[in-house]
């Protein structure tokens, strides 16, 4: 029977790249987004190219009620969750702490802190249940060091390092392997998120140099779900060849 694997944040970017490359090896998929259009045309992609099942979950992840209702609903089959990751998150804003917009803050909180842990709190228990899976959260080398304007982003992604150590060993009795995958630069509709729109300004972060694209991610995502059931890749940092941190990049 093929495994099931739960990806958050599906409707582009990493996420759906990640849909794309799980449905490649037989995996069967739950996805879910804001985006109820973009998942549909991703559900039928998916089903008519690689002939597998999916299953669409439109809910807010910072959106707790939405999230139970959702996930509580699946059938007894879909709940037989292998892999969850959780890669619904976002940048808000670039400015300094004391210019900061507090929307921006919280938007970031309530996604990237918040929303992973009300999708893992209903996840965990169906794979401790089973005394076996997978989770893979998406941190950001934002989560390792901080920079220049980054002040909250950096710290809601601290925090998923942190909980990301935390479910490692709080579930190091269920059998139930945990992963952190950090990405560098990755062109995707990141910065146009963080830039609130603004095109030409997204465009800039990438110019004068190749970033990761949103298939690099996936692939190691991949490799990392695939290892045998005795290893476990605990942490992953992966940048473009031109990059050696948050700050130094050879343009």
């Amino acid at each position: 029977m093929s495994k099931i694997a739960f990806i958050t944040g599906a409707t582009s970017g990493i996420g759906e790249a990640t849909a794309i490359e799980l449905a490649k090896h037989d995996y069967n998929l739950i996805i879910s987004g804001r985006r109820a259009g973009r998942l549909v045309e991703l559900s039928k992609r998916l089903t008519s190219e690689y002939g597998i099942k999916v299953q669409t979950l439109v809910f807010d992840v910072r959106v707790r009620e939405s999230v139970n209702d959702s996930i509580n609903a699946l059938s007894e089959e879909w709940k037989k969750i292998d892999v969850l990751v959780n890669n619904a998150g976002l940048a808000s804003g670039l400015d300094p702490i004391q210019d900061g917009d507090v929307e921006d803050w919280e938007k970031m909180i309530d996604t990237n802190v918040k929303g992973l842990l009300y999708v893992s709190k209903c996840v965990i228990p169906l794979m401790i249940e089973r005394k076996k899976g997978h989770i893979v959260n998406i941190g950001s080398i934002a989560g390792k060091e901080v920079y220049a304007n980054g002040n909250v982003y950096c710290a809601s992604k601290h925090a998923v390092e942190a909980l990301t150590k935390s479910m490692r060993i709080d579930l190091l009795k269920e059998g139930i392997k945990v992963t952190s995958i950090s990405p560098g630069l990755v062109e995707t509709e990141f910065s146009q998120v963080r830039f609130h729109g603004d095109t030409e300004r997204a465009a800039a972060v990438y110019k004068g140099f190749e970033p990761l694209n949103a298939e690099d991610i996936a692939e190691t995502i991949w490799f990392v779900v695939s290892r045998p059931a005795h290893v476990n890749i605990n942490d992953m940092i992966v940048m473009p060849t031109v990059q050696a941190s948050s700050v130094y990049i050879n343009k």
